[in-house]
């Protein structure tokens, strides 16, 4: 039996768009959109704003405040409504810390996919995807589609998905998001590349490339069940190299319109191992030139 054999079909039943109204939100809205429009999900849109008044505020200005970010939380509804025509949202706008209030939000919601943008940029030496995203995509246990930078400019038409990339290294955190890349491209009618990356082999170490070629595509082949190769027309490809860069290469060589990684949980500082599978996600997210769909393994 294939490993993918006994899954059910992925569906999104409730998708929550998180936004601070910043335009790598905005870039990220029409994806949330067209998910909820092809999956029939009930939609949330998430804002978590600072608190109006802190410890600092002197008590004479507290009342209009209070009333000035009333005002603006009002003009942030309208502004979601308009953008979300037809799927009618349901609005949250909260105040306080963002991740208590996203996870009672995830909680009580039963949210099984979260949207947002990310201000991703790149240094010679590292990559940050900003707070906010940082932690969104280091806590939470169900899957997230990041929008990043470059993800925008190049959509034909945000959430259409004819060509989609999976992938993986094989580990179960990793394989976790199989499930994911093959529902959605049986779902969307799409071709699926899957990927394997071969780490370059270390000074002294004798490589049978062939050998690691032909069982990569073999384990990748397990991932796909039979039924399903004959709707998303999967292609397996195996390259050499720094995993984060050749995944970014490929994307681009296949023109995908969505790459899906499956990721576990990290330990430790944010970015101090870019080994980890996290951090090879984050640098995806940060270049790609479409949107990044990650599952926590």
């Amino acid at each position: 039996m294939k490993a993918s054999d006994n899954r059910t079909r992925t569906q999104f039943k409730s998708i929550l768009f998180a936004t601070d109204f910043s335009p790598a939100a905005s870039a990220a809205l029409p994806f949330a959109a067209e998910l909820a429009r092809r999956f029939g999900a009930k939609m949330y849109a998430l804002h978590v704003r600072p608190p109006a008044v802190n410890p600092m505020t002197p008590p004479v200005s507290w009342i209009g405040l209070e009333e000035a970010a009333k005002t603006e939380d009002e003009q942030h509804r309208r502004e979601l409504v308009s953008a979300f025509t037809g799927i009618h949202p349901e609005i949250i706008i909260k105040e306080g810390d963002l991740w208590s209030n996203l996870a009672a939000v995830l909680e009580e919601d039963d949210i099984d996919l979260i949207v947002m943008g990310t201000r991703g940029r790149s240094g010679a030496r590292k990559f940050v995807l900003g707070s906010a995203a940082e932690e969104i995509l280091r806590q939470v246990s169900c899957p997230v589609l990041t929008v990043g930078p470059n993800a925008s400019a190049s959509a034909k038409r945000p959430g259409e998905l004819s060509r989609i990339l999976f992938a993986t290294d094989f580990s179960p955190g990793s394989n976790a998001a199989a499930p994911y890349a093959v529902s959605l491209a049986q779902e969307c009618q799409a071709y699926l590349t899957l990927l394997h990356v071969i780490e370059e082999p270390k000074a002294g170490e004798l490589v049978r490339a062939e050998e690691l070629i032909s069982s990569s595509a073999r384990l990748m082949r397990n991932l796909v069940p039979a039924e399903a190769e004959l709707s998303c027309v999967p292609e397996y490809v195996v390259e050499q190299g720094v995993a984060a860069d050749k995944i970014l290469e490929v994307a681009l060589r296949c023109r995908a319109e969505l790459i899906v990684l499956g990721i576990r949980r990290p330990s430790g500082v944010p970015g101090a191992a870019t080994h980890l599978p996290i951090a090879i996600a984050h640098k995806v997210v940060s270049h790609a030139e479409c949107p990044v769909l990650t599952v926590r393994g």
